[in-house]
């Protein structure tokens, strides 16, 4: 039987996300039986980042401000540098990631995705890590950061970088199955 079999997953990126960091969570979600949607801020094909240079385009499903976070069972939050700096930009992205939270569903941030969290108001209090050059802005969002590969903290699993893809890739499938966290607050 299927891990996430009836689990439906967002995953929330733009141009710029880190081709590795959407890629092997998606595929590791397929694998467990999820329904695994790409949402971005524009409907045309989203273009990843992979060893310094721009990689192949990823279709888009929906428009984040077109669907709602009711219409998911869990958010995942790739990085790179450019994606979470693109989507902190748009209201409806921040607020759609904000809604994850206030609805205690479960999040996966990894490297530069924790951003988000930061500008969504959701760090604040939580055990997080991310990629080390967003360490001060995670402890200036209140977050209590640490250097770990992965750190699971009430249905939120953070990690540092692609390197870490194998811990948080289990940590999520393993967060996503058990679903709401009454700590997943924001």
């Amino acid at each position: 039987m299927s891990l996430l079999k009836d689990v439906r997953v967002a995953i929330l990126a733009t141009n710029g996300f880190e081709e590795s960091e959407l890629t092997e969570p998606r595929k590791a979600l397929e694998k467990e039986g999820a329904d695994v949607k790409i949402i971005s801020i524009e409907n045309d094909p989203i273009k990843g980042w992979k060893d310094g240079n721009w990689s192949e385009a990823i279709e888009v499903d929906a428009r984040v401000d077109q669907i709602s976070s009711k219409d998911f069972d869990a958010l995942l939050l790739p990085g790179g540098v450019i994606n979470p700096d693109l989507l902190r930009r748009e209201t409806a992205a921040v607020d759609f990631v904000r809604s994850f939270f206030e609805e205690h569903k479960p999040v996966a941030a990894i490297c530069h995705g924790p951003w988000m969290l930061a500008e969504a108001g959701v760090a604040k209090g939580r055990n997080l890590t991310s990629f080390f050059s967003i360490r001060t802005d995670m402890e200036n969002a209140g977050a209590n950061w640490t250097d770990e590969e992965v750190v699971i903290d009430q249905g939120l699993v953070t990690s540092r970088s692609p390197k870490d893809l194998p811990a948080f890739n289990k940590a999520m499938l393993e967060e996503f199955k058990e679903g709401k966290h009454a700590g997943q607050t924001a």
